[in-house]
């Protein structure tokens, strides 16, 4: 049975010994129907979820075709409650369809007398449609996205079946050396994950969700897009770093004249047909009325293609922009599907399902990321500080605890450990951020600072001319410091997964040495319980981690 390395569990959840000469063809079969939980180095854990198994079925498998793999690959029977849940859940999808009726209407299909009755009897859907005791109801194209919501709200996720509108052209193509003067090439996982979201332009295709890790180069997937689509683009992005960056890379990678391509920030307000904008920019209301005047404008422009940098991070105003586009295509990347909120169903009913995604551990081993070492050192509370922690509550112990003074002089050690490095100092507390760099003298990154600054930094830090640069949370997304080969965490938001593997990320991309993520945390306090959760997930992504008491 060697040749068998997955075990699958009641519980829905599968094992992959990685070791077996199978684990390759056998993880590349369960990847569409099943999320990837944990990659540490023996055992794969892997999730059959109700999100896993609609992404599977919205890119054309059923539950048999999903049994069928599991029985060939599977050390053991399945056992009866996994086959009747991947049944049972598979049956819900296209259960609900929409088709197109004409251009401000859709008909809304539900199979089935009692699944109809049983929506027809929802408030939140009811109002929805124009005549919904005909037998195939419609509903005005404005509301498709708010629809689907209420519907995946039920656990009725949609089949639609409307064809997504081509958008204007525009010419552009991939460069094959770069203005730098270097060959430029796609990765081979790169190429993959865009054939995953585009499938050839068939029904159902052309949105949807790429998940890949920071630094192994998602930003091209998004080029890669462009490219072959050719078409008006707004890309949504977390600040405005991340949108230069995109620039950057547009104009290194890609034909396309810089003319073209409008910036919509808090600094410029551009509209090109392709335009870089904050989320933070949609996120904003305006005037007694609440409107939110900046989303309204966007969704009024011709988009052929919607592209969101850092998808997981998607604000709630946001999700009210994505559901009226459903007509348009839309691309979503990120490190990490997981969001702190629980809004996974939003993210794949209005961006889409997720169309690719590969363990980190993969990347490194081909040598597409760089290996990293995580560390936590514990940290004993300085004297001066502790009966204030043992006085406090609440939130008031961690911020005691997260800046506790004693991680200083762990500072200084690590910066001398690794002198011959480019470190990057990241904190979550201005206060604590500020006496490091008062102690230290380097260069400081946060919020505050104005963003033309921020870029000067950044520059000199790339270039070299900057050794050791203290950063806020504002780099926490799309920064791209390729020789930042150290980071070392001195606090940290609660114990937010997201956060963990962005700082991660930013020094994650391939170099000749290995890189170094240091987490300092305070012992005997609330910290320990938060770094748990942090810990947890770089351990699931298969990353070593080892957990030292520093004094």
């Amino acid at each position: 049975m060697s040749d068998r390395p997955l075990i699958v569990q009641s519980d829905r959840t599968m094992l992959l010994d990685v070791h077996s000469t199978a684990a390759a063809p056998c993880r590349d079969e369960i990847a569409p129907f099943s999320e990837l939980v944990k990659s540490p180095e023996h055992l794969h854990t892997y999730l059959i979820s109700a999100i896993s198994l609609w992404n599977a079925c919205s890119s054309g498998l059923d539950s048999k075709a999903i049994i069928d793999t599991l029985e060939r690959w599977s050390r053991f029977s399945i056992p009866e409650p996994v086959d009747y849940f991947i049944r049972e859940t598979c049956s819900r999808y296209g259960i609900v369809s929409f088709s197109p009726c004409d251009e401000r209407t859709f008909f809304v299909c539900v199979e089935g007398s009692f699944h109809r009755a049983q929506l027809l009897s929802l408030p939140q859907v009811r109002r929805l449609l124009i005549d919904p005791d005909e037998e195939t109801p419609r509903a005005l194209m404005r509301d498709r996205g708010v629809l689907k919501l209420a519907l995946i709200a039920k656990d009725y996720p949609v089949r639609d079946l409307i064809p997504l509108k081509k958008g204007p052209h525009l010419g552009l193509g991939l460069r094959s050396v770069r203005l730098s003067g270097s060959p430029f090439t796609v990765r081979p996982y790169q190429s993959q994950a865009f054939d995953s979201f585009w499938a050839g332009g068939r029904p159902g295709a052309g949105y949807g969700a790429v998940v890949l890790p920071c630094g192994s180069g998602k930003t091209i997937v998004g080029l890669v897009a462009m490219a072959c689509l050719q078409t008006t683009t707004l890309i949504l992005a977390p600040n405005v770093a991340a949108l230069h960056q995109w620039r950057r890379e547009i104009l290194d990678k890609t034909t396309l004249d810089e003319s073209l391509i409008g910036e919509y920030s808090a600094l410029e307000k551009e509209i090109r047909p392709v335009t870089l904008c904050t989320y933070s920019m949609l996120a904003v209301s305006g005037g007694d009325d609440g409107e939110y005047r900046h989303l309204d404008l966007m969704e009024k422009q011709d988009w052929g293609l919607v592209i969101y940098d850092e998808v997981h991070v998607l604000p709630a105003p946001v999700f009210r922009f994505s559901a009226n586009l459903q007509a348009v295509c839309r691309l979503g990347l990120t490190a990490t599907l997981v969001r702190e909120d629980g809004r996974e169903k939003d993210v794949f009913t209005l961006v889409g399902p997720k169309r690719y995604d590969v363990p980190w551990s993969e990347l490194e081993k081909d040598g597409y990321i760089a290996k990293a070492w995580c560390h936590e050192l514990r940290v004993s509370l300085a004297d001066s500080v502790m009966m204030d922690y043992a006085t406090a509550s609440g939130r008031g112990r961690h911020a005691i605890a997260a800046t506790n003074p004693a991680k200083l002089d762990v500072v200084a050690a690590l910066l001398e450990r690794h002198s011959d490095r480019q470190i990057l100092i990241i904190g979550q507390y201005l206060d604590q951020l500020e006496e490091i760099r008062r102690r230290f003298g380097f260069e400081m990154i946060t919020g505050r600072m104005p963003n033309a600054r921020r870029e000067e930094l950044y520059d000199a830090f790339r270039e070299g001319r900057i050794k050791v640069l203290i950063v806020s949370k504002v780099a926490n997304y799309a920064i791209d410091l390729p020789d930042a080969s150290v980071a070392i965490q001195v606090s940290g938001t609660y114990g937010s997964r997201q956060e963990e593997a962005q700082r991660l990320g930013r020094i994650l991309r391939p170099k000749e040495v290995d890189s170094h993520f240091y987490t300092l945390v305070s012992r005997h306090t609330v910290e320990e319980s938060y770094s748990l959760n942090r810990q947890k997930f770089l351990v699931e992504q298969g990353y070593s981690y080892e957990v030292e008491n520093w004094s």
